[in-house]
């Protein structure tokens, strides 16, 4: 008896204090995040269009199923985090997808977190109000 040997490749994406593990497997286009449906995860459309950018950069949006266990952050953080992984993911199933995410900056990961607190502030910015008298 032959055993059909599952293809899937692994993508790591990060934003923020978030961490998404994507896995990439041949299907018809369903995305799963920490176990439950895309829409349901992430109500909102401007973000869920967001995360399929590099899919349907790469015109592989109904080429791939979607796995995605994501930890840390908020909604947008996360989802940044899941794109990122998601183009890693393409990446290593075709090297030529590349030429393309690039320049759309899908590559790179967003150095920007939140700045720490310093002290005699209120925030990382933020100064105490001023009191004439």
């Amino acid at each position: 008896m032959a055993t059909k040997k599952l293809v899937q490749y692994l993508g790591t994406g990060r934003r923020k204090s978030s961490v998404a593990r994507v896995y990439l497997r041949s299907g018809k286009g369903t995305i799963t995040i920490n176990g439950r449906a895309f829409e349901d995860y992430i109500p909102s459309a401007a973000v869920r269009l967001d995360v399929l950018q590099p899919l349907e950069l790469t015109e592989t949006t109904d080429k791939f199923d979607i796995l995605v266990n994501v930890q840390g952050g908020g909604t947008t953080g996360q989802a940044g985090a899941i794109r990122h992984g998601i183009t890693r993911a393409l990446m290593e199933v075709n090297p030529d997808y590349r030429a393309v995410l690039k320049p759309a900056g899908l590559v790179t990961r967003d150095p920007r977190a939140k700045e720490r607190k310093k002290y005699g502030l209120k925030k990382a910015r933020r100064a105490p109000q001023f009191s004439k008298r």
